[in-house]
């Protein structure tokens, strides 16, 4: 039900990146690499596409780090022969957590992370003339599962059509190293924190809900297909609901023939002008 042809959609995603990448007048992306399965195929596909020279690879780590973090962003930087820089920013959390008059819980906090090192990827782009490349996959940008403005801000999303086991199917085309890919899906925001332990709900069984969701099948239908309790394809349709307003741009009032967000929308690679 959710089997990709890798092959057919490496060569999609990297002529995507190609394109995008030269049509904006650059010739290079910035990578937040966490050490995770999907920052690994992110890494792995514009590597293919622009060549390893024009992949600028941060690794951005903090007290809540898990070492394991750190050995497999080295396991992977050596698999795809890309240099990376690391950047702590555990002396930036420390200021804020100082200078904030109120205390913050781990999911404040979390976010808090995760808009630090958007900062530092665009501080980063703007010095090397790059586009900001994001790892956000399908499942998480449908049920908000993912920092406004933090890591789900980015110039390109090139595995944003990809459900989280359909990462994983193209991991193992793209040969990403066996120990990244049987690691528990987690973003790393606190200590001993798992994606599915937060969701409350394996991706196996979430990516079979969003996939009946797409195609409009009835609730009954999603339930057993994904093999869950209906309830709990009605909890995943309200995340939908919900989250959505971190799918788009800021809302703007209708006024003009058109409008930013709404229904100007210029093909991505629409040809320049010239003089």
């Amino acid at each position: 039900m959710l089997d990709i042809d890798p092959e057919q959609v490496t060569t999609i995603i990297n002529d995507f990146i190609r394109d995008y990448v030269e049509r904006a007048g650059m010739r290079s992306v910035v990578v937040g690499l966490s050490g995770g399965l999907d920052s690994a195929v992110v890494t792995s596909l514009a590597c293919r596409a622009l060549g390893k020279e024009q992949v600028h690879a941060i690794f951005m780590p903090e007290l809540s780090t898990p070492i394991e973090d750190l050995e497999h962003v080295r396991l992977i930087s050596d698999h795809l022969e890309v240099e990376y820089e690391t950047i702590d920013i555990s002396p930036f959390i420390h200021s804020i957590r100082r200078i904030y008059p109120h205390d913050m819980d781990e999911i404040t906090l979390g976010n808090i992370k995760s808009r630090l090192r958007m900062l530092l990827w665009y501080g980063y782009s703007n010095v090397k003339k790059s586009l900001v490349c994001g790892c956000s996959n399908k499942s998480e940008l449908l049920i908000g599962y993912f920092t406004k403005y933090g890591d789900g801000g980015s110039d390109i999303l090139p595995i944003g059509d990809l459900y989280k086991t359909q990462v994983y199917q193209l991991a193992a085309h793209l040969g990403i190293p066996q120990p990244v890919i049987d690691k528990a899906p987690t973003a790393g925001l606190w200590k001993g924190q798992t994606d599915e332990q937060e969701l409350g709900i394996a991706y196996e069984k979430l990516d079979r809900i969003l996939y009946g969701l797409e195609r409009k099948w009835p609730v009954d239908k999603i339930a057993q297909v994904a093999e869950v309790e209906r309830s709990e394809v009605v909890r995943i349709h309200n995340m939908r609901r919900t989250s959505q307003h971190k799918r788009h741009l800021p809302l703007i009032p209708k006024i003009g023939l058109r409008t930013v967000g709404l229904d100007w929308r210029s093909p991505v690679q629409e040809e320049p002008f010239y003089g």
